[in-house]
């Protein structure tokens, strides 16, 4: 994306409004919190300006167990359904250090039921209590986990997606890399504004450093609260663009499942959303790419304020369908 002389213009006035009366509200900046303290400012705020949760007939908790002993917390919530369902493993977004699945549950509900199909929602371990890798490990074991119980759940084990947005759609694009390799048939990978470089050097990560909402303060505190050393950042379960393996290559994206994009005009990460998006297309793998003008990262938990927000859901919930091939 070009240099933007004043960046703030390409807002749409909706945004630019939301953006001011979080200005005005004068919450401390969630860099100046302790995790903990953070932890709880993005659950109080997570559902000020989002949808009501749809009423869907299903609504479970479950346990998952990973590879170290420990029981994740995950909720599956779906319509109702005569035959086995399709599922959408979900990953919620955060920096890796905060979220849930309940401050991703009105987004995952909207999905189910505009879908048509279940979606578990995973709480995977977060940082700096668990640091990278952990939260990689957790979504694959997750993706094991509802592979071995979908029927039991009447759900369909030949038809599972995965998604999440920002950290949670890089654990999905890495888990979705990690199936390829195992040879776990998947339907689609549905990605909003993911993270996927190592590195935040991009055009965008300069445009929208300050004033978009998601600033270059917090990237570098989820950062810092999740990886280990500055090597990590070189890896590949954290950079699926330009990370490596053991060998020091760059991870091959052919024969990756299908993906949906969808990226925020106004967000540091759009850049590299793009370049994935590219990357996987010159890998032949069939992208779908939206870009939502005048948003900024973080927007589709915005759907009672931003009209953008519906329409991702809507296009995300369509290209489900279409991948699970759904009447």
């Amino acid at each position: 994306m070009s240099h933007h002389l004043n960046p703030r213009a390409l807002l749409t006035p909706a945004m630019r409004g939301v953006l001011d009366r979080i200005a005005r509200a004068g919450h401390p900046p969630m860099h100046a919190l302790t995790p903990a303290q953070a932890k709880l400012a993005y659950e109080a705020g997570a559902g000020v300006l989002d949808i009501p949760p749809h009423k869907l007939p299903r609504a479970e908790n479950l346990r998952i167990a990973t590879r170290d002993g420990a029981e994740l917390p995950a909720r599956l919530w779906a319509p109702a359904s005569e035959q086995p369902l399709p599922v959408l493993l979900y990953f919620h977004g955060g920096g890796f250090t905060v979220g849930s699945v309940t401050s991703h549950e009105p987004l995952c509900r909207h999905l189910a039921h505009l879908a048509h199909c279940a979606v578990v929602s995973i709480d995977y371990r977060l940082a700096p209590e668990h640091r990278f890798p952990t939260a990689v490990h957790d979504a694959w074991d997750s993706l094991a986990w509802v592979r071995q119980h979908a029927t039991d759940l009447s759900l369909d084990p030949a038809r599972i997606a995965l998604g999440g947005d920002s950290a949670g759609g890089t654990l999905a694009a890495v888990t979705a890399i990690s199936a390829r390799d195992a040879g776990w048939p998947l339907s689609l990978q549905l990605l909003f504004y993911p993270g996927t470089a190592g590195h935040q050097d991009s055009a965008t990560h300069k445009t929208f450093a300050q004033g978009f909402l998601l600033e270059e303060p917090h990237i570098s505190y989820f950062f810092g609260h999740y990886l280990r050393t500055p090597a990590d950042r070189d890896d590949w379960r954290f950079a699926p663009l330009d990370g490596v393996d053991d060998t020091g290559h760059a991870r091959e994206l052919d024969g990756v499942v299908p993906a949906w994009i969808g990226l925020a005009e106004c967000d540091p990460l759009t850049d590299e959303g793009v370049m994935y998006a590219d990357r996987l297309r010159l890998a032949g793998v069939a992208t779908d790419l939206e870009i939502y003008r005048g948003v900024v990262h973080g927007f589709i938990q915005f759907g009672r304020a931003i009209p953008e927000a519906l329409t991702a859901h809507n296009d995300a919930a369509r290209a489900l369908r279409q991948a699970f091939g759904a009447p």
